[in-house]
């Protein structure tokens, strides 16, 4: 028997569930469907999985270096299982936790494979969801007033370098392995290839990233890709730019070998695993897309600024339509369409205002114009830079390395950018979000009281560093 709804997410990840949540606030009867489990990319092989391997290696580097602050320890090992024990637990911790927001909420989850229909005997239009049940024991058929897709991404493979799942490893083939390998190869200096390089280096695995680009992370500010480099360097991680990988020459049996090409020289590298990280691609094939007027470019869905697809009743989130491809910007980017498709005016999405994290050793965060952007835009610009080291609770804490960048408009004071490497700056660009949000100028955050000793402090430095006149610089 078909049932109605007002909304039916296919998706839940934090666009899909996110959304539902909304949803149901504003009184609308919302479904959602999902074919693996609640949460996501993000829950499952994403986000939290590869923090809280992060934090693993964190603590064991901690011990590593606990002389420094004169405590005498002896490391004994690594016990992966129980990294990975503690990994799942986590996991399975949230993953409760959004079963419970999804009864509390009164939004009817169905397991399985979501495909929209096109004109039925359900409805005139295009949109209704049939769901091929979990176990695959009958369909279910939704009718909705409006349906949203958010139905994410998954790993990219490289033209002749396929996922095997043994040697040939893709971010979520990682998460799933049984021991570490002596070494890793991994193709990819974007977020997920620095970060695993960081976890990997800090649990003493021999580590090298080949990056296509000229530079790690290529869509920061160039002196952050730079430092992160030298950071990584100093982890013991061979860093290889502007190399390109010669898939022709993957040779594998209990190794893997392969050559790179860099200028006019190759070179061969070779490596227990391969962790292969040059992108993702979005999740649109099997949705019944082609029952629909919706259009597709690169394989992403087109949408408007409320992501509203050319059937107008049809929305779609978060990665499967490309953009910045980060989990908070997909549930605000959820939170706008149901706000849209239930007749409220919500602000639209301003990518400047999108904060970005990298949590590798030291951490990477920023938010708007990068120097060269703004010099691209044509912004006359000022700009700052403050390190850790001159700030007290840096020192206190042993984590003296990285720095703040900011940029602001020399002729209107405006704030355009804020970039940020060290230890714990993903938790301090909150910050630098608000500020951003609030259209604050260098001075302003200057003038809010800063408590010492934080971290904090360094906001205060660097926003009077604009104008030449930090404190302790």
């Amino acid at each position: 028997m078909a049932k109605e709804y007002d909304l039916v997410i296919i998706g839940s990840g934090p666009g899909g569930y996110v959304s539902a949540i909304r949803a149901s606030q504003l009184g609308l009867k919302t479904a959602i469907v999902e074919k693996n489990k609640l949460g996501g990319t993000c829950l499952h092989s994403g986000c939290i999985p590869t923090k809280t391997l992060l934090k693993s290696a964190e603590v064991y580097r901690t011990i590593k270096e606990s002389d420094q602050y004169g405590i005498a320890s002896q490391v004994i090992g690594i016990d992966f299982s129980k990294i990975q024990n503690r990994k799942n637990d986590v996991i399975d911790n949230l993953h409760q936790g959004i079963q419970f927001l999804m009864k509390k909420e009164k939004v009817d989850v169905y397991h399985g494979t979501g495909r929209i229909l096109g004109p039925s005997i359900f409805s005139p239009m295009p949109g209704t969801v049939s769901v091929e049940l979990e176990d695959k024991s009958d369909n279910e058929m939704l009718i909705p007033k409006n349906v949203l897709i958010a139905t994410g991404s998954r790993p990219k493979k490289l033209e002749g370098i396929e996922f095997d799942g043994e040697i040939i490893l893709s971010s979520d083939d990682c998460l799933n392995m049984k021991r570490l390998p002596n070494s890793m190869l991994i193709i990819g200096g974007g977020v997920i290839g620095v970060e695993w390089a960081s976890m990997l280096a800090d649990l003493d695995v021999d580590v090298t990233i080949v990056e296509y680009a000229e530079r790690l992370i290529p869509s920061e500010d160039e002196e952050i890709s730079k430092e992160l480099a030298n950071s990584l360097k100093k982890k013991g991680v061979q860093v290889l730019t502007n190399a390109k990988v010669l898939a022709e020459t993957l040779k594998k049996s209990n190794r893997v070998k392969i050559q790179v090409e860099i200028g006019h020289e190759r070179k061969e590298l070779e490596a227990d695993k391969v962790l292969l990280s040059v992108g993702r691609i979005a999740n649109t094939n099997d949705l019944g897309l082609e029952n629909t007027d919706i259009e597709l470019h690169d394989g992403k869905i087109r949408v408007n600024d409320f992501y509203q697809t050319k059937e107008s009743h049809i929305y779609a989130i978060g990665d499967c339509i490309g953009g910045i491809q980060l989990a908070h910007v997909a549930s605000r980017e959820g939170i706008i369409a149901v706000e849209h498709m239930a007749g409220l005016n919500p602000t639209t999405l301003n990518e400047r205002q999108v904060p970005k994290c990298i949590f590798s050793s030291p951490e990477v965060a920023s938010i708007g114009l990068t120097e060269q952007k703004a010099k691209d835009l044509g912004y006359s610009i000022k700009v700052g830079k403050f390190p850790f080291k001159a700030i007290g609770k840096a020192l206190v804490n042993g984590k003296t390395d990285g720095f703040v960048k900011m940029i602001a408009d020399k002729k209107t004071d405006d704030l355009l950018g804020v970039h940020l490497i060290g230890s714990n700056v993903t938790e301090l660009i909150s910050e630098a979000s608000l500020a951003t949000l609030l259209d604050a100028t260098p001075w302003e955050i200057a003038e809010a009281i800063h408590p010492h000793p934080t971290l904090s402090e360094i906001f205060a430095e660097v926003s009077m560093a604009v104008d030449g006149k930090a404190i302790h610089g």
